[in-house]
């Protein structure tokens, strides 16, 4: 059996518009989106998650997972490599485990590993980028642990409850197939 897209614990799977209630009822949860993303957070109905998996779909620079458990057909999570550039064989990874029981106990590790190796083994990318706020221990940990390395720092980039924080931006490289 092909084990490209599944680990003993998780599939990494296509989303369906049935997804898209998961995706909203996580948006209402603050601790999830501010750990994804620095923009401000903001609850969504299920409608614009359906037509966001739905364009993600179309997209040419975007390939989108859901993060499944699958004895219980569960979503916990999505993983994506965005804003690819063919030409220069980079792309940025985003991940979000919103199932909050699932959270810390190395799911999104083992997501990451399994999209690392579609991107350099199927897809030829040499870079994998992301960013993370500098005050995500848990995640920059994660990332550390599955090889990424900080590249840059943008000083003081988020504001989040009347604090400033850097912004990290890190890589990983195909040729640093170390993974803890």
């Amino acid at each position: 059996m092909n084990k490209l897209f599944e680990s003993n614990r998780i599939q990494l799977r296509s989303l369906s518009e049935d997804d898209a209630a998961s995706f909203s009822k996580w948006s209402e949860d603050g601790e999830y989106l501010r750990g994804l993303d620095t923009d401000f957070a903001k609850p969504r109905n299920a409608e614009f998650y359906r037509n966001q998996i739905q364009s993600f779909e179309d997209s040419s620079d975007m390939i989108q997972f859901g993060i499944y458990v699958p004895q219980d057909q569960l979503l916990i999570g999505f993983i994506s490599l965005h804003s690819i550039e063919w030409n220069n064989q980079v792309a940025s990874m985003t991940i979000g485990i919103g199932e909050a029981e699932y959270r810390k106990n190395s799911y999104g590790s083992e997501a990451i590993q399994l999209l690392l190796n579609y991107a350099f083994h199927e897809l030829n990318l040499h870079k994998v980028e992301l960013d993370v706020i500098a005050n995500n221990d848990t995640a920059i940990y994660c990332y550390k642990k599955n090889g990424f390395e900080i590249e840059g720092v943008a000083k003081e980039a988020i504001r989040r409850d009347n604090q400033r924080f850097d912004k990290l931006y890190m890589g990983k490289d195909w040729r640093v197939s170390k993974i803890d």
